[in-house]
């Protein structure tokens, strides 16, 4: 079977989409400026890909909602400047459980599989009500 120069292509492209995909993701979840670096740990890019790949994201988001941003050789997705007030507001509005919700929540996550009794031991008798809207 001979290999040829159109399939040695086809596959760098699709490790090239799959490593965008992997720089993509590791900045979107970061929520930090990230180096070089700790890009090419996270996603085991090549430094001379993983410029190119950031310089092509940074094009892909320039129009969006999203935006790249670097600073001192460092990465980051952020939102968009014009975007900034609003996703504040979103940010810091009420969550969807209450305070004593989430410390009931917390005890469950950290002391599963629990018994409904412990958690009432734990909590109280507002824990039965916790329980009945997480359910």
């Amino acid at each position: 079977m001979e290999i040829s120069r159109e399939s040695i292509e086809e596959v760098d492209q699709v490790a090239e989409i799959e490593s965008t995909r992997k720089v993509e993701a590791a900045l979107f979840i970061a929520g930090r400026y990230l180096s070089i670096q700790e890009l090419v740990s996270l996603t085991d890019v090549n430094p001379i890909l993983l410029k190119k790949i950031l310089e092509d994201l940074s094009d892909k988001y320039s129009n969006s909602g999203i935006e790249l941003v670097q600073q001192n050789n460092m990465w980051k997705m952020d939102v968009a400047q014009e975007y900034v007030g609003m996703v504040n507001r979103l940010a810091t509005g009420s969550s969807e459980f209450s305070r004593a919700e989430q410390e009931t929540l917390a005890i469950i996550a950290y002391k599963q599989p629990i018994k409904q009794s412990v958690i009432i031991k734990i909590r109280g008798n507002k824990a039965y009500d916790h329980i009945k809207k997480f359910v």
